[in-house]
């Protein structure tokens, strides 16, 4: 227990399992926590001392247990055995080998094949802040700087496992990005500018980080060093897989808030594990890194023009060449996870059945490259030229091991025959042994006439012959008695003993050089890491790719348009998501949806609960978001002008845990979108202002829309809203069109349409909507009632002419009439003016508004 405590001293916040024999053990509160996780007994003993809790389980269950306590966010110190128990008559000299952490995994059972385990840090810097994340399981290290919030959409999509903070940053952390995150708190020293610098040309081998492209970001490279660090804390030294570091560069991808990521259900959805997001729809990839990459490309959309267009030239070749498809696709099904498979090599961690499976993966490269590289499309071939088909590699491992190799060293057999003479000369001889014995037993049972002689070993007694009690009396003089059983005894001779020793040393000699010829095996792969990984990173774009190949032929999506224009029109757009969850033989009504800057920038869409105003919302960003992610889209055309920004806000949520209601969310929410607005923006609105009263909730959302028209950048934006009062403003707001999901209503019902057509609704049919879900009757006739009669006492009509009036007396007041009121609410408008905290935008926007309330002509319309 000395031992144990001063260990467990070293690593207080870590779970200790400590070996003991067979077994690791764990402790006190250690034992009280792995006993609930892993659903094991807790017994205790009393150590010289105080009564201890204990739990334990066999040490060859380890890859059983592990993943259970990393899930559950726990670290883990793997204390070993450092000595063979035979060879010392003290206690066992025992330490940490391993601390393994929910960011710095390595072992197969804890990571998910198609998901990075991707290490987080995060440096406050005065007015910025820095993020980095590495993945010591594929080698990728990537590193961003920026506001709060950008750092807040990167940690939605990079969804590190742990996240390390300077103990100084903790309260700040907190506050900033919630507690929705493993953390771990780091020494304020490993956060200077110095050290992390230093760290990072030390791993690197280089003097200046210019050649990464990262040396002007001061808060990236302190989380990066922070990261680099933790991996030394955590034992984990042989790192050189990791060959560069990354910059995330915010301005060439589309930028999505954490809300947006959010509501669109991309790869995460709001109800539960079960339901399906974007990601699962699209995911047609068959090799693990394939699956990493996808998700990136769905969290980084690209805004580059050439770029977007090249993968869609790939999709188009390969729609149109199946059998070229096939046999690409056939060959990287073929292919393990090359990433993961290298950084086994790197640290020293992979078994002979992996270097197999590595060869195997990189023959079925071969053919891919001769492929790719005799198309006549130029992209193909451009992946083709990096492809490395590792040919001196490849052969000697062929050379080296046994195709059908173990999965453990210790467990011999898997070096070649033919590669070392003095390998295959012990061999012979171990192998030849059982001959010998077959005959020394025909020998002795002539010599000696027992005919149930026979010949044995085990552990404790090494070679025996064993001689049943019927014939004991036979037994020769210069046989030496070993062991008495109850009916036999057994014998050793001089013979045997010197055939033992034999045959032991042979054993033993095998299996260290088995072992020193692996590990030099491994060492000289290691020398090919990063002609591996270039190579895994193009089967990843390949896969990605076909799996769009795949999705565009089974989902009839069809190749958008993309250019510089700022128009988006969509015909007969569908859901990606929701086509595929239709029953069976229902058929997903498309819709058309055309936005442009000039013309019809602001859709107001009402209609009713129910009749898919969310869903129409949805699928344009989504038949966005597809086509500049390079896919094709679910619909029969799609031309689109390039978005830089998507925004959304749908649906209520609260945020209870942070002390704010749904109203103020969605407020948070659409606050966020009016201050981020740019001429390329795509903005979808859904119910804004539903969280409060009818008059304030119309207020809020008429004052937004204005907003949103008036906005100099002119951004494309859908509005859902049941406030049909909303519809007037297009008679006063030249591009805002009234657009509805129609209805059907039948006598006592209504039937969803769900089709997008010209001109506002008239009404909402909640109550219709509450007697489809099973409302009892009586609730359902005291509704109508009162609508019918809060109908006839405070009519919409008067609401919407109020709100009509009040817009129409700003545009339509007489410039000549100063005297009157006007001059009084232009003069007030002026002084309530804050002008040190108005931004650039905002000070337009204020100037066109005063403009408009000075408008000459009573009839004319602001432009």
């Amino acid at each position: 227990m000395k031992q144990y405590n001063a260990i467990k001293a070293k690593y207080p916040d870590a779970l200790l399992l400590f070996r003991v024999g067979d077994f690791y053990e764990t402790f006190g509160e250690d034992a009280i926590k792995a006993a609930r996780i892993l659903n094991i007994t807790l017994t205790s003993r009393n150590n010289g001392g105080d009564r201890t809790e204990l739990a334990g389980f066999p040490h060859h269950s380890l890859n059983t247990y592990l993943p259970k306590l990393v899930k559950a966010g726990c670290r883990v110190a793997i204390c070993d055995q450092l000595e063979d128990p035979k060879q010392t008559k003290t206690i066992v000299k025992r330490g940490v080998t391993e601390l393994v952490t929910p960011g710095v995994a390595m072992n197969d059972d804890i990571l998910s094949a198609k998901t990075n385990n991707f290490l987080g840090a995060i440096y406050f810097s005065k007015e910025i802040v820095g993020v980095s994340f590495l993945d010591v399981s594929t080698g990728e290290f990537l590193t961003a700087q920026g506001d709060t919030a950008y750092i807040d959409k990167l940690l939605q999509n990079f969804t590190p496992s742990e996240l390390l903070i300077s103990k100084k940053q903790k309260k700040m952390f907190f506050e900033t990005y919630g507690s929705e995150y493993h953390t771990f708190y780091q020494e304020d020293w490993v956060f200077q500018t110095d050290y992390a610098t230093e760290s990072l040309h030390k791993h690197f081998e280089v003097n200046s980080l210019k050649g990464f492209g990262v040396e002007h970001l001061e808060a990236g490279i302190i989380a990066s060093g922070a990261a680099l660090h933790y991996l030394g804390e955590t034992q984990h030294h042989k790192l050189n897989h990791i060959t560069h570091i990354s910059r995330i560069a915010a301005n060439d991808y589309v930028w999505m808030d954490r809300f947006t990521i959010r509501n669109l259900e991309l790869y995460n959805s709001s109800y539960g594990l079960k339901a399906i997001t974007l990601l699962d729809v699209i995911d047609k990839t068959t090799s693990p890194m394939g699956g990493r990459l996808l998700k990136r490309w769905l969290a980084l959309p690209l805004k580059r023009l050439d770029q977007i267009e090249r993968r869609h030239e790939v999709v188009s070749f390969l729609l149109d060449n199946s059998s070229i498809y096939d046999k690409i696709q056939s060959n990287i099904k073929k292919i393990g996870d090359l990433e993961r498979l290298v950084s086994k090599v790197a640290t020293a961690r992979i078994n002979p059945r992996e270097v197999i499976q590595l060869k195997n993966s990189l023959e079925a490269v071969v053919p891919i490259k001769s492929i790719a590289s005799k198309t006549d499309n130029e992209s193909l071939k451009l992946i083709a030229e990096q492809l490395k088909d590792c040919e001196v590699l490849r052969s000697k491992i062929k050379k080296s091991l046994k195709e059908e190799a173990p999965v453990s060293i210790l467990k011999g057999g898997a070096v070649a025959s033919g590669f070392h003479q003095e390998l295959d000369d012990l061999r012979a001889l171990s192998q030849g042994g059982k001959d010998y014995l077959e005959k020394m037993l025909e020998r002795e049972t002539e010599r000696t006439g027992i005919t149930s002689l026979k010949i044995a070993s085990n552990n404790v007694f090494g070679y025996y012959i064993e001689v049943r009690n019927t014939h004991k009396d036979k037994v020769p003089e210069e046989w030496i008695r070993k062991q008495t059983l109850v009916n036999a005894e057994r014998y050793i001779t001089d013979e045997l003993k010197e055939y033992e020793g034999k045959i032991l040393g042979a054993e033993e000699r095998i299996q260290a050089i088995e072992q020193q010829l692996f590990s030099e095996l491994v060492n000289w792969i290691s020398t090919f890491i990063e002609q591996i990984q270039a190579t895994a990173s193009q089967i990843a774009q390949l896969d990605c790719l076909l799996g769009f190949t795949q999705l565009a032929r089974e989902n009839n999506y069809k190749k958008p348009t993309l250019d510089d224009s700022k128009i988006i029109d969509i015909k007969k757009g569908r859901h990606p998501v929701i086509e595929k969850q239709l029953p069976l033989g229902e058929q997903y009504v498309a819709n058309d949806v055309l936005l442009d800057s000039d013309d019809q920038q602001m859709i107001m869409i009402t209609g009713p609960n129910m009749s898919g105003k969310s869903a129409i919302l949805r699928q344009t960003a989504l038949i966005v978001l597809l086509a500049q992610m390079g896919s094709f889209v679910p619909a029969e055309a799609a031309h689109i002008g390039l978005v830089d920004k998507i925004f959304t806000r749908v649906g209520a949520s609260d945020n209870i845990s942070m002390g704010e209601s749904t109203f103020m969310v969605e407020m948070n929410e659409t606050a966020s979108i009016l201050n981020n607005l740019s001429d390329r923006s795509l903005v979808l609105l859904d119910e804004i202002g539903r969280g409060t009263s009818t008059y304030d909730g119309i207020s809020i959302a008429w004052a937004i829309s204005e907003f949103l028209h008036e906005h100099p950048g002119r951004p494309k934006t859908l509005f859902a809203t049941h406030y049909h009062e909303l519809n007037e403003m297009s008679d006063s707001f030249q591009r805002v069109r009234n657009y509805n999901v129609s209805v059907k209503e039948l006598k006592n019902n209504v039937l969803f349409l769900r089709k997008l057509v010209p001109g506002g609704s008239a009404h909402s049919f909640g109550i219709h909507v509450a007697k489809m879900a099973g409302m009892p009757q009586q609730v359902l006739r005291r509704a109508t009632k009162m609508m019918e009669k809060l109908e006839k006492s405070h009519g919409s009509e008067k609401l919407t002419e109020t709100l009509k009036k009040t817009a129409e007396e700003e545009m339509q007041l007489s410039f000549f009439n100063l005297d009157d009121p006007l001059l009084e609410q232009v003069k007030e408008e002026i002084l309530h003016t804050d002008i040190d905290t108005l931004t650039p935008v905002e000070a337009l926007m204020k100037l066109n508004e005063i403009k408009r309330m000075l408008v000459k002509k009573s009839g004319s319309k602001a432009h």
